[in-house]
């Protein structure tokens, strides 16, 4: 049976923990942004990186992020890299998902025309130049749904980070969970917040890429 006067109880704690799920969402996807497109800018910028950094994006890509997250966690004071939990988690999903946005940016720097980069040398613009004026603005519109849509797949991912005792939404409800044997209740109320979420993030991806493409056809 459901209660509402549990549910009522519960909610400001999983209000709590679910503006932590979005500080780890956000801060993630920053560093998965910046991070992608420094590799992404390294691999044209720079063509010796192209073989390091191919196998650094493969290996990420190719193990679990949950394995990720325990590496740094529990493997990483042994190098000296000791972080609490939190940060961890925020580094952990951010590099994991750098490396998928990195691939989606080469995507977008291999769709624009030989033609720009052949321009930019007769005109006699430098590299960087070249990068930030001609080139990027041309390649980031077409590949903003595909980021989008990772934006998405790490908020999902967020629940993993319970396994380091993080308080995001999940390992909340799963302590009330325990305290209460009462399941329906909070785990319920977890999916109804991501399910909210997840389409809040839905609509102000297509806000954002719709104006990036009015600006783009100016």
């Amino acid at each position: 049976m459901w209660d509402w006067a549990f549910t009522l109880e519960i909610l400001p704690a999983l209000a709590r923990a679910a503006v932590i799920t979005v500080e780890v969402t956000i801060l993630g996807f920053l560093i998965a942004l910046t991070l992608g497109l420094a590799l992404a800018v390294c691999r044209i910028a720079l063509p010796w990186t192209r073989l390091p950094i191919s196998l650094l994006v493969e290996l990420i890509r190719s193990t679990p992020l949950l394995i990720q997250i325990f590496f740094l966690y529990f493997v990483g004071p042994s190098f000296g890299l000791t972080l609490d939990a939190m940060t961890t988690g925020v580094l952990a999903v951010g590099v994991h998902y750098a490396t998928y946005c990195s691939e989606v940016y080469r995507a977008g720097f291999e769709s624009v025309p030989r033609g720009q980069w052949e321009a930019s040398v007769a005109l006699n613009l430098g590299r960087a130049t070249t990068l930030r004026d001609v080139i990027i603005p041309q390649a980031i519109p077409p590949v903003v749904p595909a980021l989008g849509n990772y934006l998405v797949a790490l908020f999902k991912e967020t629940p993993l980070l319970s396994a380091i005792a993080v308080l995001e939404l999940m390992q909340t409800a799963k302590i009330i969970g325990s305290q209460t044997f009462r399941y329906t209740e909070p785990i319920t109320l977890v999916g109804l917040f991501f399910l909210a979420m997840s389409l809040v993030s839905a609509w102000a991806i297509r806000r954002v890429e719709a104006g990036i493409n009015r600006r783009y056809r100016r």
